[in-house]
């Protein structure tokens, strides 16, 4: 669709409207945004069209448009999925060797898990290898609460923060403030990082790393401007 708009104003009701007509998700609902911030950071998305929407650069009305069309309807179901990343969380799997490896994951993955043993009072089952170990009921209890009460607008950028790190307890320790978005990243990455450096980088793992950069840039971006 071709830009057919001049002005791009946010009204009362922190609706996003292109020349006074609002803006309206997929499943043609208003789009109204739960902050100022983030409804002006929308807003931006539309101003910076120049001929041909192109949604890729338009992350932030992406993410509000799933959460009104996709999680509002039902945020505990999504919440659950979510939640499921809770039994398999990157930061419990752990190399056996070499020496250097496993100090950088012991460095970079105890603290947030350490963090979320005192916020949430759990235990982590700890693995050395890829073989799955469920972890304790209580934990998986405990964290699966504490992603189900966030409210739509904060479980829509949770998601790709989840599915990209693999870890629901970075995702919670960046909604929470604990922990800083550069440091989730690195931590996310730590075990590509290393390969990188032992054997070198393709151009296909380059790009999808971008990407995944992206998409993770724009949701900690989203999910800052709805706090």
């Amino acid at each position: 669709m071709k830009r057919f708009w001049k002005d791009v104003t946010v009204d009362a009701e922190l609706g996003v409207r292109l020349d006074d007509r609002p803006v309206r998700t997929p499943g043609r609902v208003p789009l109204l945004l739960p902050t100022a911030a983030l409804a002006e950071a929308v807003a931006n998305e539309w101003r910076a069209v120049a001929d041909d929407i192109d949604p890729r650069a338009m992350p932030l009305t992406g993410l509000a448009n799933a959460a009104i069309d996709r999680i509002a309807p039902d945020p505990a179901a999504f919440a659950a999925g979510l939640a499921a990343y809770g039994e398999s969380d990157l930061l419990c799997y752990r190399a056996d060797s070499p020496p250097d490896l496993t100090a950088r994951q012991a460095a970079l993955w105890d603290p947030p898990l350490d963090w979320a043993r005192d916020r949430y009072d759990v235990h982590f089952e700890i693995v050395t290898g890829v073989m799955h170990r469920a972890q304790p009921d209580a934990t998986i209890e405990r964290l699966g609460a504490a992603i189900a009460a966030r409210p739509a607008f904060e479980l829509a950028p949770l998601s790709p923060i989840v599915t990209i790190t693999g870890s629901l307890v970075l995702a919670l320790a960046l909604a929470e403030r604990a922990m800083p978005a550069d440091a989730a990243w690195a931590a996310a990455n730590l075990d590509e990082d290393w390969q990188a450096e032992q054997w070198g980088e393709d151009d296909l793992a380059v790009k999808t790393r971008e990407a995944h950069q992206r998409d993770y840039d724009a949701a900690v971006r989203f999910l800052s401007l709805v706090g």
